[in-house]
């Protein structure tokens, strides 16, 4: 095993010890034993558990800004935006321990590690941040405060991750993106009509009713129906 296939198998090992015991409670043993090597070799390649821990976070945080692509406003928006939710929401799916660390409020027994937990999650934070502005730019998004708009989603995408942790039987994933979908769209998500195109009223939606004392709107049926329109519509003399 060359030393880049050492590595990797050390990172491996963490992840899955902090899955299984979470982060305080994992220790470098317990990371060298799964790994199947000696103590020693583990500090050849990271100085402590935070250092391996930042690396998996660090590369969880590659992963989540590979995942969100660029809206092109001028082709099928609401498809563009499902799939930059479904790509985030199975990047933190496939990373269940690191995303409810990264997620978590941590506990303040080691004030180091809270504040790059923060770190970690300022940066996530700000890549939501950088999105939706881009989104103002094209139309897509409402002005607004686009900090505000990043924590209210970050809030909702880690409860969700949350309950479905804790649930016996996880959601499947292609509900949670149309509900997260469905909640966007209902908040800062634009999604006008173009320019020049009326919106369209839907199969069986009622008109609203005329104001009272209004005349009547005129049809092509009413039109037919109304004898004495049509008698003083007739020319003299008929």
């Amino acid at each position: 095993m060359d030393k880049s296939e050492r590595r990797q198998a050390l990172l491996r090992a963490a992840r899955t010890v902090f899955s299984e015991k979470g982060y305080h409670e994992a220790k470098v043993d317990d990371i060298v034993a799964l790994a199947k090597v000696a103590k020693g070799t583990f500090y050849l390649y990271f100085p402590d558990k935070r250092s391996v821990f930042g690396e998996l976070v660090r590369g969880l945080f590659s992963r989540l800004g590979g995942a969100i692509l660029r809206v092109d406003p001028s082709a099928d928006v609401e498809a563009q935006i499902k799939h930059n939710i479904r790509a985030i929401v199975a990047v933190l799916l496939d990373d269940p321990a690191l995303t409810s660390i990264l997620l978590s409020h941590a506990a303040g027994l080691d004030p180091a590690f809270v504040k790059e937990l923060r770190a970690f999650r300022q940066e996530v934070k700000l890549l939501l941040e950088r999105s939706l502005a881009e989104g103002q730019r094209l139309g897509v998004i409402e002005p607004g405060d686009t900090e505000l708009y990043a924590t209210f989603t970050i809030g909702a995408l880690k409860e969700v991750l949350f309950e479905n942790a804790l649930e016996d039987q996880a959601r499947p994933r292609e509900r949670i993106v149309t509900a997260l979908y469905d909640l966007l769209r209902r908040g800062y998500l634009r999604m006008d009509p173009p320019p020049g195109e009326p919106a369209r009223r839907g199969e069986g939606e009622r008109k609203a009713p005329a104001p009272e004392g209004a005349a009547p709107e005129r049809t092509e049926r009413t039109e037919r129906a109304s004898p004495a329109r049509a008698r003083r519509a007739r020319p003299k003399g008929d």
